[in-house]
């Protein structure tokens, strides 16, 4: 018993695999919610800990606990779809005052960078977009609430680029710990690589738009 709440105690909520030792699916979709729709969640590691769940759920090629891929692939779509919807809904009602409360100047460049994202790519896109980029994916959707961006297509992308983002994390994920024997030896430096590849559709994207400015 003393052993189980010192254990929970110890639970690092930056670290991906501490998370899910302590609270398996559950604490995914709490997280989920927590990145996507509270702007205090916007420290919490959506990226790494989707990918990393994803590992946990194969057999035999990791050290760590296992997970179920059915409850994982369910409780990071719930998490992170509700989040996000709550968020826009925060938004609506609180508006600018949310950011004002916040002093962290991480979280005031994060809403910065989503209000740039809604204006120059649109609002579809921009939602879609966002859930691929820590920070901006936790404020923008309170902004886009504050906005007043159209309530039936936040929903849509949001829902569009919320599959996409879970699924597509943990597939990874689990895809990778079922062809690579023990691959937990080399979790941080995958991470690291899941990270920077989530960011190539938002760098494409800008690329091709300063092109286009261009040859304007």
């Amino acid at each position: 018993m003393l052993l189980s709440s010192a254990a929970q105690l110890a639970v690092n909520p930056l670290d991906a695999g501490s998370l899910l030792a302590a609270f398996g699916a559950l604490g995914i979709a709490v997280i989920m919610f927590a990145e996507t729709g509270l702007l205090v969640g916007f420290f919490l590691p959506g990226d790494s800990l989707l990918f990393t769940a994803g590992l946990l759920c194969t057999t035999g090629a990791h050290s760590g606990p296992h997970l179920n891929l059915g409850q994982v692939l369910a409780a990071a779509v719930v998490g992170a779809l509700a989040g996000a919807q709550v968020g826009y809904l925060i938004g609506r009602r609180g508006g600018p005052a949310l950011l004002a409360r916040s002093r962290n100047k991480h979280l005031h460049a994060g809403a910065v960078r989503a209000e740039e994202i809604l204006n120059r790519y649109g609002h579809g896109k921009a939602v879609v977009l966002a859930r691929f980029v820590p920070v901006v994916r936790t404020v923008l959707n309170p902004l886009a609430g504050a906005l007043g961006v159209n309530a039936r297509t936040f929903t849509l992308w949001q829902v569009v680029g919320g599959i996409v983002w879970t699924v597509g994390l943990v597939m990874a994920g689990y895809a990778l710990g079922s062809s690579i024997p023990n691959v937990d030896r080399y979790l941080l430096p995958i991470v690291a690589v899941v990270v920077a590849v989530s960011l190539l559709p938002l760098a494409l994207e800008m690329l091709r738009s300063r092109r286009q400015v261009k040859a304007q």
